[in-house]
């Protein structure tokens, strides 16, 4: 599995996360964690920087199309 495909399914998990916990609590502050997902995976599409990746790299996964 390449670094893109962990990205994409730890973005679409932790923004799940966010949306799950604001509909179970009905908390407002839960939406900060997929707004900063969404963000972040904005700003990258742009610059390349991506934290997640970084860390991935490291640890040896395989660079995709988009991280390498």
């Amino acid at each position: 599995m390449s670094i893109d495909r962990i990205i994409f399914i730890m973005a679409g998990v932790f923004i799940w996360i966010g949306l799950g916990a604001f509909y179970v609590t009905q908390e407002i502050l839960w939406l900060i964690i997929p707004a900063f997902v969404g963000l972040n995976m904005f700003q990258s599409a742009f610059t390349g920087f991506c934290p997640a990746a970084m860390i991935l790299k490291k640890l040896g996964v395989k660079p995709g199309q988009a991280f390498n």
